[in-house]
């Protein structure tokens, strides 16, 4: 059974290819994929290689652990499932609504600040 391990701290220039050669000193490996931005393409500094055996990925963490590739010290650890992190649609509001109107620009010009005479601390202290 393959064993997934999260490999963080990547150069840049790092390519899933150069994960596959490099952990493959340790053991067969099954895939090796370098993480990239969808909308820019670049490297986001981690990846995953999945080793074909426990083995084998036990190896890679303890030869390669803190040990240099393409000038960084890499972080290499088994992998862990994937959690649900509550998924897209959210977001930081935008145009429309915000804080107690202002034009529906998402609060308008200080006024959870106590608009333009003051701020916050000028108030009188609640105790």
């Amino acid at each position: 059974m393959a064993t997934k391990l999260y490999v963080g701290n990547l150069s840049f220039k790092t390519t899933s290819d150069d994960l596959r050669e490099h952990f493959s000193q340790a053991g067969e490996v099954e895939s090796a994929s370098v993480i990239e931005d969808r909308e820019t393409g670049r490297s986001r500094g981690f990846g995953f290689v999945e080793m074909a055996t426990p083995e084998g990925a036990k190896a890679a963490i303890e030869q390669f652990n803190g040990k240099d590739l393409n000038g960084r010290n890499l972080t290499v650890n088994e992998a862990r499932p994937k959690t649900d992190r509550g998924g897209g649609g959210g977001g930081r509001g935008g145009y429309g609504g915000g804080r107690g109107g202002g034009g529906g620009r998402g609060g308008g010009y200080g006024e959870d600040r106590g608009g333009y005479g003051g701020g916050r601390n000028d108030r009188e202290p609640r105790w």
